[in-house]
């Protein structure tokens, strides 16, 4: 019965996770009506928004409404970068970079999901990468890297959420799943997600760009 109830919540999470992609799609298209002195404050919010989920992860309160508000303002976020990569590279690219990122999502998943270990050893070693990947992002805002060193750091930044992909199937695997919860998990596996879909689509659009 208890396994049961535990699958019943895990696939209430991904129900949660394939909504939140339906509200950050709408937001993307949003973002085609947003003026571009929007974007920051907007970005803002949104990381001020991860900071208040990860405060609020503690006390088990990130209820649906915060999720699917975040989701929709990230899909407006992710706009410029979606609409740059299709001017550079085409279309086809970011419906590319889509595809290859629910493929890998899903795959990852399966991995994360059967793997009988526990991973949460691999906890502070994402952490670290993770970290990484920010302050190298925040650098190259004032020192932009190469085409060569924005490749190497996008297959850097797929890899690292490749393995937060597998990593958070595994603990909701292990360590079990409250109604409570679920939340905040589907809001874990969005981010695993739309960051892995920007990261694809950086590796695309520069590959396609250099051809």
């Amino acid at each position: 019965m208890e396994a049961i109830q535990s699958r019943s919540v895990f696939q209430k999470v991904l129900g949660v996770f394939a909504v939140s992609l339906l509200f950050a799609t709408a937001g993307l298209y949003t973002g085609r009506f947003i003026p571009p002195a929007l974007m920051m404050p907007l970005m803002v919010a949104e990381i001020a928004m991860v900071i208040a989920a990860f405060w609020l992860r503690r006390k088990k309160s990130v209820g649906y409404l915060f999720v699917y508000a975040f989701t929709f303002i990230s899909g407006i976020t992710t706009y410029p970068i979606v609409a740059y990569y299709a001017s550079q590279a085409g279309a086809e690219v970011v419906l590319l970079a889509f595809g290859s990122t629910f493929g890998i999502f899903a795959v990852m998943g399966v991995i994360g999901a059967v793997t009988k270990r526990d991973l949460g050893f691999l906890s502070t070693a994402l952490l670290v990468a993770l970290l990484a990947l920010i302050f190298i992002g925040i650098f190259s805002i004032f020192s932009p890297l190469t085409s060569t060193g924005m490749l190497a750091y996008s297959f850097i930044g797929a890899i690292v959420f490749s393995l937060y992909v597998v990593f958070d199937f595994n603990q909701m695997k292990h360590h079990g799943i409250s109604e409570e919860m679920v939340p905040l998990l589907a809001l874990s596996l969005y981010l695993d997600f739309i960051n892995l879909f920007i990261y694809i689509l950086q590796i695309l659009g520069i590959l396609g760009r250099d051809d």
